[in-house]
């Protein structure tokens, strides 16, 4: 079965410094049928205004990715850290028995555009840590590449649980295989461009949920950019 989450059917937080959008339930966006897929709990895509932020807030039990695609943030953390994410990198938090952090839009004249991803970890109550990476460039991840992994070393991010992502930089006219093996879950983001699956049409923000291990190819119709997360059921 595939299901796609339409950029357009995305829940919406809309306030004076933040405009986010939510493929899964979120806070006051809540959908029963929408309360994640697998270990993947939350894909929010934010716009955040020039010298705003989230200001210190607690976690705890959860992975939480930042990938920033405009303008910067400032992140700092009860755990000491202190760092800014500047468009191709990735900051992964990783709260365990629990931390306090902020997110501040590093610009006082640009607005920051990043997506943050929050995946259940398999074992609870870990040691809380930081990391934070430079993606691939595009030329070098035209086709799925590994970016993170549930198993220490396989991968430049170490997840805390068995999940793997991958990032994928087509160009027009490419064909992106979905590889979806037995008893794994599937979601691809489609974070940049224009491509179909099928009859279907998929745009910037569509999530296509999979859980059958055979599924048509994705077709780009323009450049773009995509995640693809591979789970346990």
């Amino acid at each position: 079965m595939i299901l796609i989450h339409e950029n357009m059917s995305r829940g919406r937080t809309k306030k004076g410094w933040l405009d986010s959008y939510h493929t899964f339930s979120f806070g006051g966006f809540q959908d029963p049928t929408r309360m994640g897929f697998g270990p993947l709990r939350v894909i929010n895509e934010d716009w955040v205004a020039p010298g705003s932020g989230f200001s210190e807030h607690g976690h705890d039990n959860m992975d939480i990715l930042t990938m920033v695609l405009q303008g910067k943030l400032e992140h700092r953390d009860t755990m000491g850290n202190v760092s800014t994410i500047a468009p191709g990198e990735m900051q992964l938090m990783s709260a365990g028995t629990g931390l306090r952090h902020s997110e501040m839009n590093a610009s006082e004249t640009e607005t920051a555009h990043f997506l943050q991803i929050w995946l259940i970890p398999d074992v609870l109550n870990q040691a809380p840590d930081y990391q934070h990476i430079r993606l691939p460039e595009a030329e070098e991840a035209r086709d799925w590449t590994l970016i993170t992994s549930g198993q220490p070393g396989d991968a430049l991010l170490s997840l805390l649980s068995d999940s793997r992502i991958s990032i994928a930089h087509p160009k027009d006219g490419d064909r992106s295989s979905i590889p979806v093996a037995a008893g794994r879950l599937v979601f691809v983001q489609i974070v940049e461009g224009l491509a179909k699956i099928g009859d279907e049409s998929l745009r910037t923000g569509d999530g296509l949920q999979i859980a059958d291990t055979a599924v048509p190819e994705i077709e780009w119709l323009t450049d773009g950019k995509a995640l693809l997360f591979d789970m346990p059921r």
